[in-house]
């Protein structure tokens, strides 16, 4: 909790910055980068939709603090864990409010000098700060408790209770909402063709008050929720209370500033002696100073020999050195010579190693190769061995197969002579049938004569005798049908037949 303190001293800062019109509301777009800067710098996932979904049933544009608390409660400060650079922070929320609230014109300090101070008076600020000044006007309508009719009112919040009037220049005063610490204030759901409902509950009365929309509806909510808390706590309204101290503060510095005034005059009579004391050490430091200064030209004289000195000296040793170059030149030529030697012959021997290594390795391709010319002509062999067992086979196989061939064209010709000996057959037999059913149609026509006979003669004998005989039923017996017609042939024809027909058709099959 005293981290979450400590930060809204700061973000307070930037968003008051934010608000240059000092309306006490912020546009959304400066917040959407605000509170960008802020998870950024406390190292907390920016989700850029849920401010506009936290705000979008509110498009009335800009944001007051209230209620720009709620969302800076639930996406940022309930995340924020102390895994941050405190400094990064506070330099973005200075960033923010030096440009509006710093005049570097007549700064006597520098603006790292200024940040810190800025930080020190955060840190040494009041527990509350800002101060939640707890300050709700503007109209809302009020359901009656007699009538339950909808009015129009002017509300003003103060600390301990809330007014209503007729209008805004709080003319003509309606009532008084007395709050206390049992009071609580509670949102509605949308009833009656209200919206944005709430109600505040008092220990004699309840009132149901609907708001313009829901962002006032919630700024009222908290302000009245604010007010009761620090009636709960029997505390002051903040306002009050942080000009008490305010004032305690001015009385204090104002001692603090007389005494520093006396420590101020004790300290310049002080000087004034420290003064004269440094005016005679000054004197004494201009005698000492001019034998310094005698005492330097001795020594600078002495200095200057001793540098003739060195100079020849140098001169000789410069001449030996040279010398010394130039023999260690002609060493180092001698010497880079004599290596370039050595690296030709290591070179030449690197050479030589490498065509004895190629050689070893034809030599040893070469054993490979005929190695696997002789596998090859093996397999060779064998292969060939191979085909001529499959030749001879395949020789044995023809044979046979020529064997059977002529075996089957043997079938063939006999199955062939079968089938013309059953196609006579079957030729003789048709020309039977053609003669039996010819020999039917004549027996047919006889019987049709006979009948047409008797039935003349019956009609005679029967007109001449002047009766008629009954007709008698015919046989019951079983009626012989072949394909030419009922009772053609006797049984014992039928049987000769059949006899011969048998005969006949087994005799290919014996012939085969």
């Amino acid at each position: 909790m005293a981290l979450r303190d400590e930060l809204l001293k700061s973000i307070w800062h930037a968003f008051t910055a934010l608000d240059v019109d000092k309306s006490g509301k912020v546009s959304k777009s400066q917040l959407k980068v605000l509170s960008h800067n802020l998870c950024t710098v406390m190292r907390i996932p920016h989700d850029p939709v849920a401010l506009e979904e936290h705000f979008k049933d509110d498009d009335e544009g800009p944001v007051s603090t209230q209620g720009y608390m709620p969302y800076l409660n639930k996406f940022i400060l309930d995340k924020v864990q102390d895994n941050f650079n405190r400094q990064d922070f506070n330099r973005m929320c200075w960033t923010l409010c030096a440009r509006k609230n710093l005049n570097r014109t007549h700064l006597l300090i520098s603006d790292e000098d200024a940040f810190k101070i800025w930080c020190i008076f955060n840190f040494l600020s009041e527990d509350k700060y800002p101060l939640a000044i707890v300050t709700e006007e503007g109209y809302m309508m009020k359901k009656g408790h007699k009538r339950k009719n909808w009015t129009e009112r002017w509300f003003l919040l103060r600390p301990n209770s809330i007014s209503y009037y007729v209008s805004e220049d709080l003319a003509e005063k309606k009532g008084d909402i007395l709050l206390d610490g049992n009071c609580c204030v509670e949102s509605l759901p949308d009833k009656e063709g209200k919206k944005c409902l709430f109600y505040v509950k008092c220990s004699d009365k309840s009132y149901e008050i609907s708001a313009s929309d829901k962002k006032r509806k919630q700024e009222w909510i908290q302000a009245i929720q604010t007010c009761i808390s620090l009636l709960k706590l029997g505390r002051p309204a903040p306002h009050r209370e942080s000009r008490q101290k305010r004032r305690e503060l001015r009385q204090k510095q104002q001692a603090e500033q007389e005494e520093l005034e006396l420590r101020m005059r004790e300290l310049q009579t002080a000087n004034e002696n420290k003064q004269q004391e440094l005016e005679a050490m000054r004197k004494k430091l201009e005698e000492a100073a001019a034998n310094a200064a005698e005492e330097e030209r001795r020594l600078l004289q002495t200095q200057t020999e001793q540098q003739d000195r060195y100079r020849e000296d140098l001169e000789r040793e410069k001449m030996v050195r040279q010398e010394m170059e130039e023999q260690v030149a002609q060493k180092s030529t001698e010497l880079e010579q004599y290596l370039q030697r050595v690296r030709e012959l290591e070179d030449m021997y690197h050479r030589l190693e490498d065509a004895l290594e190629e050689e070893r390795g034809a030599r040893q391709d070469e054993e490979t190769v005929r190695r696997l010319q002789a596998r090859l002509l093996e397999e060779e062999a064998t292969k060939r061995a191979e085909l001529e067992q499959i030749h001879l086979h395949q020789q044995r196989t023809i044979s046979e197969t020529e064997a059977e061939k002529q075996e089957l064209a043997k079938e063939g010709t006999a199955k062939e002579s079968a089938l013309q000996a059953a196609m006579l057959q079957l030729e003789q037999l048709e020309s039977e049938r053609q003669g039996a059913l010819e020999q039917y149609q004549d027996v047919m026509q006889k019987l049709e004569d006979a009948a047409n006979n008797t039935r003349t003669w019956k009609h005679k004998v029967a007109h001449h005798e002047g009766l008629v005989r009954l007709i008698q039923p015919g046989s019951k017996g079983p009626q012989k049908i072949t394909n030419w017609g009922p009772a053609a042939f006797t049984d014992a024809e039928l049987s000769l037949r059949k006899k011969d027909w048998q005969e006949r058709k087994n005799r290919p099959a014996q012939t085969q």
